[in-house]
């Protein structure tokens, strides 16, 4: 552990980016695992986590199945992370993918349930994100999405201009295919909306 005086500002940031991910999404919504306990998860299914960050949802996603969970980031040192946590919980189901949900590159009709936690607003088309995400979805697959509200009330979050505001992300799964099951707001800053590929 030598390395450690090597720390230089740039790991320090990213350190505490970790820590805010992890404490803010712990803060404005109901924990992981009140959340998954509603997704629509069996114990075989497999899963895949577009927005995987720190591992919020993929961890408590990997507990709930024996099959595979996908996670997903484009920074390989929040995959380093989710590994960590892993390790930490003797869980082996986890699959790392360092890439963007525009470059999703999972076998077609593969995956029972995607998670996508305050990642959308991040891609650079929504259409194609979506449509990607639709493609390795088995019939039948649900997709949870979690946003920030489009509000200008809103002051905490993204920057107003790169939000989706519910109602253009239900016309967005819409258009492509997907059955809009049920919208929840989670708090003022949050909403997800639950859809199935028919």
């Amino acid at each position: 552990m030598n390395h450690m005086h090597h720390h230089n500002e740039l790991d320090q940031k990213f350190l505490s980016k970790i820590a805010f991910l992890d404490s803010r999404q712990r803060e404005q919504l109901i924990p992981p695992e009140a959340l998954i306990s509603q997704m629509p998860i069996q114990k075989d299914y497999t899963l895949l986590d577009v927005g995987a960050g720190s591992g919020f949802f993929t961890i408590p996603m990997a507990e709930n199945t024996s099959s595979k969970v996908y996670a997903m980031d484009p920074d390989r040192r929040m995959l380093s992370v989710i590994e960590e946590k892993a390790k930490e919980k003797g869980l082996t189901n986890i699959e790392l993918i360092q890439d963007y949900i525009e470059n999703l590159s999972i076998q077609n009709n593969s995956i029972d349930f995607v998670m996508a936690s305050l990642i959308l607003h991040e891609v650079s088309s929504l259409t194609k994100a979506l449509t990607n995400i639709f493609e390795v979805l088995k019939a039948g697959g649900h997709l949870l999405c979690l946003e920030y509200e489009k509000d200008d009330l809103l002051i905490e979050g993204p920057p107003m201009p790169i939000r989706i505001g519910s109602t253009e992300l239900e016309k967005a799964l819409s258009s492509i295919g997907f059955d809009i099951l049920e919208k929840t707001k989670i708090n003022d800053a949050i909403y997800t909306v639950l859809a199935v590929k028919k």
